[in-house]
């Protein structure tokens, strides 16, 4: 049997109210509105002897409710109201748009030239607009020796950018590298600071720097006049020798050579038969003939023809390595006094990066510039000695 307690539908109630109706018009008569009906709900009954059958309750609909309409008065009241007059509602006043006025400009007090823009307040924080004028090379020197950092660090300090002692912080070795160069150039007043990296690195003594330093100006100024110089006519002279194998008389220290050349190389003559001689050792070339006739009125210097001067391998530390200062003695008799103490006094033809040529045209005599240890201007000597002769 089943016990539960069934549920009442409660039956929904609408009210209906007749609209008002303006008078003199007839008033409409309530439309019929359909009432929801609750369905109604089976009621449980005995079950009779037989198979048990669950019967599942079919869920009640709950009725939903219409909009709650005003009930409408009687016809009779209906007709007597008197009928609302509209009050005409007028249109509201719109505000005209006010007009934006130019903000008044402040009278400046500051002087023309202070900085900020014509018009701003006295009291802000503009910066000046004058530019800086850029740190003289005296400036930037003098703070670079007094924070020991380099001179890009310095000038960079007095345009406003990084600071030289940030600078040192954030580069502590490089920093201390600059002052061991700083150092250097307190203990020596003539070092630059260039020089004091160079000895700094390098590990050598200022001293022994500064001289390897001169050599290889020496050496760069030496390379320098040497390509100031034409060498075609004395290659052109060499190569006449080669393609007509003409013999020759190769005079080197302390010996002669007779032997024809068959090439040229950058530091060395290849002979016919002697095979290859090196540049260094030859004091002067010439043709056989010639030099038959010339070696009996050769003049010598006794000192040098017993022992002859060694050339030196670098070009800085020989007598002559500069061509440029023969240039202007070419036409004239000059007096040459070689190594191994031969002197020759012969018009000078041509003047070439390595070597002279002296002599007549057919007869000329090849000297190298590394053979020389002597050289003076023919004409200048006859000079001096006609006026010193004058002069006793």
């Amino acid at each position: 049997m089943n016990d539960r307690k069934t549920r009442r539908a409660v039956p929904a109630v609408e009210v209906i109210r007749r609209p008002v109706a303006n008078p003199g018009t007839v008033a409409p008569s309530p439309t019929p509105t359909a009432s929801v009906t609750p369905r109604p709900t089976p009621r449980p009954t005995t079950p009779s002897p037989g198979p048990t059958v669950s019967v599942t309750p079919r869920p009640t609909p709950r009725p939903t409710p219409s909009a709650p309409v005003t009930p409408s008065a009687p016809e009779e009241a209906t007709a007597s109201a008197p009928r609302p007059i509209p009050t005409p509602v007028a249109p509201r006043p719109t505000a005209a748009p006010a007009s934006v006025a130019p903000r008044p400009a402040f009278p400046s007090s500051r002087p023309p030239g202070a900085g900020g823009p014509p018009g701003a307040r006295s009291g802000g924080f503009a910066r000046p607009r004058t530019p800086r004028p850029p740190p003289t090379n005296e400036q930037i020197l003098a703070l670079a020796a007094k924070e020991h950092v380099p001179a890009r660090i310095a000038k960079g300090e007095l345009e406003g950018k990084m600071k030289c002692r940030i600078w040192r912080k954030l580069h502590a070795e490089e920093a201390r590298r600059f002052d061991q160069v700083y150092a250097l150039m307190g203990q020596n007043p003539g070092l630059s600071l260039a020089d004091g990296f160079g000895v700094l690195q390098s590990g050598l003594t200022v001293a022994e720097f500064l001289a390897r330093k001169e050599r290889t100006q020496r050496k760069a100024a030496v390379k320098t006049a040497r390509g100031e110089v034409d060498d075609t006519s004395i290659g052109t002279f060499i190569q006449g020798l080669v393609e007509a194998k003409t013999e020759l008389a190769i005079v080197l220290g302390e010996r002669t050579v007779l032997d024809t050349v068959t090439n040229v190389e950058p530091i060395s003559f290849v002979l016919g038969r002697s095979g290859r001689q090196e540049k260094l050792q030859v004091v002067m070339m010439t043709r056989r003939s010639d030099w038959e006739q010339l070696m009996p009125h050769l003049e010598r210097d006794p000192k040098l023809t017993q022992k002859p001067v060694n050339v030196a391998r670098q070009p800085d530390k020989r007598p002559f390595s500069d061509p440029r200062p023969f240039l202007a003695h070419q036409g004239q008799s000059v007096r040459l006094t070689l190594r191994n103490g031969i002197q020759l006094v012969m018009p000078l033809r041509v003047v070439g990066r390595f070597d002279l040529l002296l002599g007549e045209d057919g007869h000329e005599v090849f000297v190298p510039l590394h053979a020389l240890v002597r050289f003076s201007a023919e004409d200048s000597l006859e000079d001096s000695g006609d006026a010193s002769g004058e002069n006793s």
